[in-house]
């Protein structure tokens, strides 16, 4: 039987996710992170996509993408296929890296966004990965409050306009969210 078709829309925002086979971690060490980050910034600007957030952790991933275009598939097809292609090479593994095809929602009303914005953020605090968000070297969170310097990949100043126009206030008001 034939996979269903994925919803991809021009001017899509997504929220997507990718996860190991049998859980197993996808990022062994910082070089496999930062190796994702720079496939996902060729991607991204390849493509003309926006990165409003992502969080890399061990057996997974989580990015909330918008794509101008319809073409949501071809860019993630991209992205994991060559960091698969990368890690089997350097790790000496063979086969699937991915437990499945990528994950993702299509992100329909601004409230969903926000929230998804605030899980995103919050996934290494729940897992037990560090107490804060802002400390978490693999996620977007502590850019978009200007605590570190932004990554190329992401566009992180849209976050702050829900929360106001005045940049201190609006960081304080994402905190506090």
């Amino acid at each position: 039987m034939a996979r269903p078709l994925r919803v991809q829309v021009a001017g899509g925002a997504y929220h997507v996710t990718c996860r190991g086979v049998r859980r197993q971690a996808i990022f062994r060490d910082d070089d496999d992170r930062s190796c994702f980050l720079g496939l996902l910034e060729t991607v991204v600007r390849g493509r003309s996509w926006s990165c409003l957030a992502y969080c890399l952790m061990t057996t997974h991933y989580h990015i909330v993408i918008r794509t101008p275009d319809a073409d949501l598939a071809t860019g993630m097809q991209r992205l994991n296929g060559h960091f698969a292609m990368g890690f089997n090479r350097k790790h000496g593994e063979k086969g699937h890296l991915f437990e499945e095809r990528y994950h993702s929602v299509l992100v329909e009303a601004d409230a969903h966004l926000i929230e998804l914005y605030r899980y995103v953020a919050l996934n290494p605090v729940r897992a037990g990965l560090c107490s804060r968000p802002e400390t978490w070297p693999w996620g977007s969170y502590a850019a978009a409050l200007g605590v570190v310097p932004p990554s190329p990949v992401l566009t992180s100043d849209w976050a702050l306009m829900y929360f106001g126009t005045d940049p201190d206030r609006a960081c304080d008001r994402l905190r506090a969210f």
